[in-house]
């Protein structure tokens, strides 16, 4: 039984937070996340950001000019230019948008990370929330 409290933990804890915010219409931090993901140029970027928005992953994807990105891999000091995607997203599609883009991106281990929204414009973080199909 506690093993099961554990695992629906997620679940509950996101319709706790629905009917919080639906009772009160205040935001609750954490509802929503800015996904960060490189690209390795221009075309890609388009691409993938086109794709997360037909399957309803994000309300909003910024694609940001070229970036250097220095960094370690297997071993040796790589240099590139990259384009960052800025994905706004509910926090509960996060896994969902990782899984996806990993399932498309040309990368071997493609940058996926996010961080949660605390606060912002409430029209926007509602315009947000309604952009996006529930779970």
């Amino acid at each position: 039984v506690m093993t099961l409290s554990l695992l629906m933990y997620p679940m509950l804890r996101s319709l706790a937070l629905q009917l919080h915010s639906a009772v009160t219409g205040s935001y609750v931090s954490g509802t929503h996340s800015v996904a960060f993901i490189n690209c390795l140029n221009e075309q890609i970027a388009k691409d993938i950001a086109r794709a997360i928005m037909d399957k309803k992953l994000a309300a909003y994807v910024n694609i940001l000019p070229k970036s250097l990105a220095l960094y370690f891999w297997k071993g040796e000091l790589e240099e590139s230019t990259e384009i960052l995607l800025l994905v706004k997203t509910r926090t509960s599609k996060i896994g969902e948008l990782s899984n996806y883009v990993r399932s498309i991106h040309p990368f071997e281990i493609p940058e996926i990370i996010s961080l949660p929204i605390d606060q912002g414009n409430p029209l926007y973080l509602k315009w947000i929330e309604e952009s996006i199909p529930r779970d």
